[in-house]
């Protein structure tokens, strides 16, 4: 017999990469939203997913700086374990009259992140990711109005993206692109090579929500080709607004949608 929520697993089930859920997470993160051609995000949305309604072309970038953990607590005293950043692109969609957010590209700096991100659905690689933490001492910036905070996105030897926000005024919210739901997919090509062993449409979201307060900023974004990445293909054509708050979120599972 062998335990691990994943791969590797063992006797004992202390190699598997990730726990089981709920999944924990503290964070700082920091949001830049723009309108892009519609035609980009359409040609992003895999059947059965469709454009959204109202503003189709609206973008997320969000930078995020995560500790993590599961129901243990133990990683946090084990900071390899729990400490990593990532960027992700989040845009909406429409499924069946609902109107959800989807993750289309995400970089992480840890591999447990990774797995996760498989099991969720997320379409995660790995990046080099920094952001600018937040200080109440010393030269780091405060949570005020006129703190500055950068953010730079690298994968593969390549700049994909840097931003830098100016902090304006306090906020009622974070931003409305990454404010619904997630729909996913979760695929597995068979290994016999005739299709997919796994292919679902899948909802998921927080199991619960915590924020402090967030700050409206403006800011300035710069997106770079790469030969192996295709973020700049999300052109930025009209900013909408940035964000930064600090968050605490649970995760622990989502339902399925549909078998394809």
């Amino acid at each position: 017999m062998t335990s691990g929520f994943f791969y590797p697993k063992t006797a004992t089930g202390a190699s598997s990469l990730i726990p089981s859920p709920p999944w924990h997470y503290s964070g700082d993160l920091l949001t830049v939203e723009y309108r892009t051609n519609p035609d980009r995000v359409r040609e992003l949305l895999p059947e059965p997913l469709e454009l959204a309604e109202e503003d189709p072309g609206a973008v997320a970038l969000i930078w995020a700086d995560w500790q993590s953990c599961s129901d243990s607590r133990d990683e946090l005293l084990d900071p390899v374990r729990s400490q990593y950043k990532e960027a992700f692109v989040v845009v909406r969609c429409r499924y069946q009259g609902t109107t959800y957010s989807r993750c289309v590209y995400i970089w992480v700096d840890k591999d447990f992140a990774i797995a996760r991100g498989i099991h969720q659905g997320y379409p995660k690689k790995f990046g080099s990711i920094h952001l600018t933490r937040p200080h109440p001492y010393g030269p780091a910036p405060k949570l005020e109005a006129g703190a500055r905070f950068g953010a730079t996105l690298a994968a593969a030897d390549r700049r994909l993206a840097q931003a830098v926000i100016t902090l304006k005024e306090p906020s009622d919210t974070n931003g409305f692109v990454n404010g619904h739901p997630m729909a996913h997919h979760r695929q597995l090509p068979s290994i016999a090579g005739d299709g997919q062993a796994l292919n679902e449409v899948i909802e998921s979201g927080a199991k619960s929500f915590e924020a402090g307060p967030a700050w409206r900023a403006q800011a300035e974004l710069e997106l770079f080709e790469a030969p192996t990445e295709e973020l700049a293909r999300l052109t930025v054509d009209e900013p909408i607004a940035a964000y930064f708050r600090q968050v605490g979120v649970v995760w622990d599972g989502g339902k399925v949608l549909e078998n394809r």
